[in-house]
């Protein structure tokens, strides 16, 4: 064993002096403030509160997505009226009304129209609230739409116009459903950001202990370094 205050050589240190701590023992005569620590500790300050990330959550600009139904609504009645016009004066088929009523017709061509951007608005309002209590509101919204064209290109077909007349009519239904539906799912996809919730407990997590962290250090004799 070297003396106190003798430096140590080479990798190799006194096995002894390595495991004080499980060895409780010390050379004879040296005095206990001759020991000196090698490592000192100070402790760990808490981190921020960790956060769990939740699902996201939509939030819908209603100001947005009522504009974008009204305008919906302006297109869907402007298709009725241009599909009655190509039909009855392009394609000289008589639907809605008799051929001698001429290209517009009479009253049921109007009726169309308003009934045409009356289920724009009502598409829009269920958009609104599909989007506020259902999860992946769209796809329900789609299939309602879809459903709901189907009926109305298959009712004509029960009536007792002539086929020509039922094929029209049928195709200018289908091309009405299919422009609320597309153009409705714009302006939903417009009109709603996505915001992800954030979920902590009151007051933040408490701060984690880790092993080791009030570890007092080893102590050697003669170390003064």
């Amino acid at each position: 064993m070297r003396p106190v205050g003798t430096p140590a050589r080479g990798p190799c240190l006194d096995y002894g002096l390595l495991v004080r701590d499980k060895w409780p023992w010390r050379p004879r005569g040296l005095p206990e403030e001759g020991l000196v620590s090698t490592m000192t500790t100070r402790p760990m300050e808490p981190g921020p509160p960790q956060r769990r990330h939740g699902r996201a959550r939509p939030e819908v600009d209603a100001g947005q997505l009522w504009a974008g139904g009204a305008a919906t609504a302006v297109v869907a009645g402007l298709i009725a009226l241009v599909g009655v016009l190509v039909c009855r004066w392009l394609f000289n088929v008589p639907i809605l009304a008799p051929k001698h009523e001429g290209a517009y017709g009479n009253a049921h061509t109007t009726t169309l129209i308003l009934v045409a951007a009356l289920g724009a608005l009502v598409a829009t309002l269920l958009a609104h609230l599909l989007l506020l209590s259902t999860p992946r509101p769209m796809l329900f919204f789609d299939w309602i739409v879809g459903l709901v064209t189907l009926v109305m290109v298959i009712f004509p077909f029960s009536t007792g116009a002539t086929m020509e007349e039922k094929i029209a009519t049928a195709v200018v239904y289908l091309v009405i459903g299919v422009a609320i539906g597309t153009l409705i799912n714009g302006v939903v996809h417009r009109a709603v950001r996505h915001r992800r919730v954030v979920s902590t407990p009151p007051g933040g997590y408490p701060p984690q202990a880790y092993p080791g962290q009030n570890y007092p250090g080893q102590t050697y004799p003669g170390r003064d370094y």
